[in-house]
């Protein structure tokens, strides 16, 4: 695939020059690992529903890793294809990265939570040449829906079904045909190695102008984002990483299946969010590290008071999405002995800015951390000046881990001739560099740390009958930071409307579940400006109020 990657020279050589860019590839980690430590267990992954563990050692990883990777490639996964993955946090996910490594392949995860509406976009738009889901995840049939949309995908060439039948079989496709027997793999994993500038992943993120736009990332950008992150929170190969946050996610994809290969450690996967399960598994494995968005955190500070003690291995909780509510950080120096750490990020870059495990603990409710090395911001006004400390202005980032281009669609970059990418958050910054993100430009609402593509449901929702204006904005919410309030204007013909004809409605529309309105607002007019403009601004205040009134909660 041509993805149309923007990497000047300049670039590549300021950061070849700083150590930023160090030019390894995952794979070149798990080397190490497999000739150091073979026997470590590099993977444990809980499946919660049926309560079972899955552990794979680096020699058993790298093994399987071979194997799939011979196996892709006789199915004419070639240099520069795209792999897409639909799947829970399970060991496959971690191993088919990594088999992509080895043939040159690009992966594509996807969140488990999308459904039609954003497969049918996204497999398209990444020209997917094959695909790997699960059979069935929490009650719902992913082949089923595949199927449905099949025909509009005439580029995705092969389906790999973990749990499926006959030829779809992950299974028997994958990990029970001895390919590496078949070929030379030594030669074919040399004829397709990668350079540490080449696209390895595609992440899209929601969209806010009505399509979501595919983020490339190449090894360099997100090992320069790994190391510092590792070094800030003085991680080592010592250190077990859990990991709950979805793989498909920058988070949990960064930290969850890079990190631990770079380190040279265990990453445990836990495939559904549950506090108390999760408390068995760091009373059984002990993991030093985790990241997770707040509502995560909030839910763990309530639940640990039942597991006096078998928390006590948790040295380091990262939260991120959301501010961190200064009650849920007092609560959390009683009941755990993990420092919270509070962080800021996008897909675009990773964590760009984190506070320190030496920091008071009062700043993880307070700030959301100072710059990571080999990445700078700056808080701007509206012409580009950069503002002094204490003023809010745009958050603009540059630096070793800003990612290469939105796929297919370079005019949308939108970095600068001096590498400034501005991140449609509004901030401030601190004499000492510390920032905190006061509120968006751009037009999304971030539930529970998952962004929401406001346009797109708008834009369904002006499609239903008897609606005449629309608006979503973010109400707060003490435990996922936002929720979504819908605000709707009706036209003369209409009599009444419910949030349950709203959800009824973008369910059929095959709208992601984690997308429904929460609340809503029947108003007579939108707020509007002079021009004709909704004044979000406006409804972002009336929905503070929104919650207080149960009836009008979903």
């Amino acid at each position: 695939m041509d993805t149309g990657i923007t990497l000047n020279p300049e670039r590549r050589a300021a950061m070849v020059e700083t150590g930023a860019w160090n030019d390894k590839l995952i794979t070149d980690y798990l080397d190490q690992a497999v000739a150091s430590t073979p026997d470590r267990e590099a993977i444990v992954g809980y499946q919660v529903t049926n309560d079972t563990r899955t552990a794979l050692t680096y020699r058993e990883l790298n093994d399987r890793v071979t194997r799939m990777a011979a196996g892709l490639a006789a199915m004419g996964i070639g240099k520069g294809d795209v792999v897409a993955c639909q799947l829970p946090n399970w060991w496959h996910t971690t191993a088919l990265h990594l088999a992509c490594m080895r043939i040159g392949a690009i992966l594509n995860p996807l969140m488990p939570i999308f459904r039609e509406r954003e497969l049918r976009f996204m497999l398209a738009h990444g020209d997917a040449k094959l695909l790997v889901i699960p059979k069935v995840f929490r009650n719902f049939d992913y082949e089923a829906m595949v199927d449905g949309i099949r025909s509009e995908l005439p580029k995705l060439e092969t389906l790999l079904v973990i749990g499926g039948e006959g030829e779809r079989s992950f299974e028997h496709r994958l990990l029970e045909t001895p390919w590496e027997e078949k070929q030379d793999t030594a030669a074919l994993f040399a004829e397709r190695k990668l350079t540490a500038d080449d696209v390895i992943q595609i992440l899209y993120t929601s969209g806010t102008t009505g399509e979501p736009k595919g983020v490339m990332h190449t090894s360099n950008t997100l090992f320069s984002n790994v190391r510092p992150y590792a070094d800030r929170l003085h991680l080592t190969s010592g250190d077990k990483i859990l990991m709950a946050s979805p793989l498909a996610h920058q988070t949990g994809f960064l930290y969850g299946v890079m990190m631990p290969v770079y380190l040279g450690t265990t990453a445990i996967l836990q495939d559904i969010w549950d506090a108390d399960y999760v408390c068995k598994v760091i009373a059984a494995e002990k993991p030093a590290f985790t990241m997770a968005s707040t509502p995560f955190l909030a839910d763990l500070v309530k639940t640990a008071p039942r597991h006096e003690g078998e928390l006590d291995s948790l040295r380091i909780f990262v939260s991120a999405g959301a501010p961190i509510p200064t009650a849920v950080v007092e609560q959390a120096s009683k009941t755990l002995k993990a420092k919270i750490v509070s962080a800021w990020g996008m897909t675009e870059n990773g964590a760009v800015t984190m506070t320190c495990p030496e920091d008071p603990a009062e700043r993880a409710s307070q700030s959301d951390g100072k710059v990571l090395p080999w990445m700078e911001i700056k808080v701007t006004d509206f012409k580009g000046n950069e503002l002094p400390a204490g003023e809010e202005g745009n958050l603009l980032v540059r630096g070793a881990s800003l990612f290469v281009g939105y796929l297919k669609r370079p005019e949308l970059y939108g970095v600068d001739e001096a590498g400034w990418f501005s991140t449609g958050d509004l901030a401030r910054m601190d004499e000492n560099g510390y920032i905190r993100i006061t509120g968006r430009t751009k037009d999304v609402v971030i539930r529970g740390g998952e962004n929401i593509p406001v346009v797109e449901v708008e834009n369904l929702l002006y499609k239903y009958p008897g609606i005449a204006d629309v608006a979503l904005v973010g109400c707060p919410d003490d435990r996922l930071g936002e929720r979504v309030c819908a605000y709707v204007t009706l036209d003369e013909n209409a009599t009444d409307l419910t949030l349950n004809d709203v959800k009824d409605y973008l369910m059929e529309q095959k709208l992601s579940k984690s997308y429904l309105p929460e609340y809503l607002e029947v108003i007579e007019a939108m707020p509007r400006t002079a021009s004709g403009k909704i004044q979000k601004f406006k409804l972002r205040e009336q929905a503070k109020e929104v919650r207080l009134d149960p009836a009008k909660r979903g």
